[in-house]
């Protein structure tokens, strides 16, 4: 799923998500309260963002920002997408990852 470079030419920052994107990439994982892999995947990118400097990791409630959802064509949960510096989209990816894939995924992005 991090294997192909995603880029619909999509640009997120501070206003769709929240919070202020990393300096270098952003790990950016819609999740829901009772998503049991959700809570793996949370740890892993938690993980990542941390071993790698400039990287941010950012949760949102897919319940709560259904619109933002429906924009973004999300299906299921958990959905990770890594952002760049500028914030464009250029990974996808569903379902729990290793944190090998992650890293590998950061790739595109920084």
């Amino acid at each position: 799923m991090y294997g192909g470079v995603y880029d619909d030419g999509r640009v997120l920052g501070v206003d769709e998500l929240g919070i202020e994107p990393g300096e270098r990439a952003t790990l950016v994982q819609f999740s829901t309260a009772f998503c049991q892999p959700c809570r793996a995947t949370r740890r892993v990118l938690a993980e990542v963002a941390d071993l790698v400097p400039g990287v941010a990791h950012i949760e949102v409630d897919a319940e709560q920002r259904l619109e933002l959802v429906r924009d973004l064509e999300i299906h299921r949960t958990p959905t990770v997408l890594v952002l760049n510096a500028e914030g464009r989209v250029v990974r996808r990816a569903t379902g729990q990852p290793r944190k090998a894939d992650v890293i590998a995924a950061l790739g595109a992005a920084v």
